[in-house]
């Protein structure tokens, strides 16, 4: 039988063991972070009926869905993770308590073009809070401080979560007169740091949007309000009184600003910036984009905001809500590309390799079974090799510590332990041993998966 050449599919990660522990160490890190502000994990079903996931309609988003047939079932694979959440929140309404906190990381699917950073299979991590009926404006207020802790606890430092209310946006455009046209013009806006404002005009006063001069300049002397948040906040005061919407709006991003020093985000990581406008329809009210200070071009590693109702299609309650997501494998990929992740960060799969001296395996095993006990992550190496071979394998996984146990040592009541890193070799009675390797592995335990150069 000819042999299959193995190949991984376009735009589907596989990692080596040790970038597969360093992306562990990420989804880990997250978790923890969630856990703190109270968010509990939530796991959905990666397949659902194309029926459920396409209740918001069709178009773009069905023609990149993996959709087939099982017998007589209609399926097709989860696209992202916020309309099974809106299905969940739905079909539960009943069993849970609101305001619900949840997060979720998981795989979704994407049938697009596959290319460089951009994967067809890949991780999102996402927090959503829901309300019922209502959601109090803090919560809003609460999600750059998860973001910029989230992203400190995975060692990354220059960044900017930069935040801005749909509200403010489409009272602004209603106060122009354009209210039918402001999906077009934030859609354009939004390319404001890729083409340059010369360029959005020329898309404002093109053929497709046909504004005039006069609104278009307005527009981009309203995008271009700069400085301090509180600079931008007083510039925004000017426009008051026109537009009730664009009023609640500034409100609105005025209790976010406040709270934040409160819920310890850094002025520094922080900026109102009126060309955020995100581009999903769905986003009423507070919308984030978080971006790397050294790489711009990168785009956005976290987005998301405020909406009204997130199970409309599913039900007649109302469950307002303000979510983030973090596209995981793409940021994973980023960071790699761009050097950030962390060389130094102990990426074995144990903390201890024992090689065994003799021909009795009781006393390794069993010293084995006492380091796991204390928390070290301990491996034996039983195999039938040359002690050359044996230590060639400890190099290749990169355990930091190889512990020998021959006929001397364990009528000594001792082990031998090397410091692979610095070559030092030291023998030491067996509970000594147990507690200086557990000390020197949680000192690396604190290392972060990102180093910030």
């Amino acid at each position: 039988m000819a042999k299959q050449k193995p190949r991984t599919l376009s735009g589907f990660m596989e990692l080596l063991p040790e970038k597969q522990v360093q992306f562990d160490r990420m989804v880990e890190l997250l978790r923890r972070s969630y856990s703190l502000y109270g968010f509990t994990p939530l796991d959905t079903p990666i397949i659902e009926a194309s029926e459920v996931l396409l209740a918001k309609g069709g178009g773009e988003t069905e023609k990149q869905m993996y959709r087939f047939t099982k017998g007589d079932t209609d399926l097709s694979l989860r696209f992202d993770l916020t309309v099974p959440l809106a299905k969940y929140v739905a079909l539960h309404y009943a069993d849970l308590s609101f305001p619900f906190r949840r997060f979720q990381i998981g795989k979704v699917y994407r049938g697009e073009r596959a290319q460089r950073g951009r994967f067809r299979e890949f991780y999102q991590a996402d927090i959503d809070v829901i309300g019922d009926g209502k959601l109090d404006i803090v919560n809003e207020a609460e999600i750059p401080a998860i973001i910029y802790n989230t992203f400190t606890a995975l060692g990354l430092r220059r960044f900017q979560i930069r935040v801005n209310n749909r509200k403010i946006l489409n009272g602004f455009y209603a106060m122009l007169g354009l209210t039918d046209k402001a999906g077009d013009i934030m859609r354009t806006v939004d390319k404001l740091d890729k083409i340059g404002p010369d360029k959005v005009k020329a898309l404002l006063t093109g053929e497709d949007i046909g504004l005039s001069d006069g609104p278009a300049d307005e527009i981009l002397k309203f995008i271009a309000i700069q400085g301090g948040n509180q600079e931008v906040l007083a510039a925004l005061e000017g426009y008051r009184g026109r537009n009730e919407g664009f009023d609640q709006g500034l409100d609105e991003l005025a209790t976010v600003v406040k709270y934040l020093s409160a819920f310890g985000v850094p002025e520094d990581h922080f900026a109102v910036d009126l060309t955020i406008a995100r581009g999903l329809d769905y986003y009423t009210g507070t919308v984030y984009e978080t971006t790397m200070l050294d790489h711009p071009e990168i785009g956005s590693i976290c987005s998301g905001g405020r909406y009204d109702n997130l199970s409309e299609y599913y039900t007649e309650k109302q469950l307002p809500g303000v979510g983030i997501s973090i596209g995981l494998t793409r940021l994973f990929f980023v960071l790699e590309d761009q050097g950030y992740l962390n060389g130094e960060m102990n990426t074995a799969p144990a903390d201890t390799l024992i090689l065994p001296m003799t021909g009795d395996l009781a006393p390794a095993i069993a010293f084995a079974s006492q380091l796991r006990q204390a928390g070290v992550r301990t491996q034996l190496y039983t195999e039938q090799k040359k002690f050359k071979q044996k230590m060639s394998y400890a190099d290749k996984i990169g355990v930091p510590y190889v512990v020998f146990l021959g006929e001397d040592e364990i009528k000594g009541g001792v082990v031998s332990i090397k410091d692979m890193a610095t070559g030092q070799q030291q023998t030491l009675p067996l509970d000594q041993a147990a507690n200086l390797i557990r000390k020197k592995i949680d000192a690396q335990a604190s290392q972060t998966p990102i180093i910030d150069p």
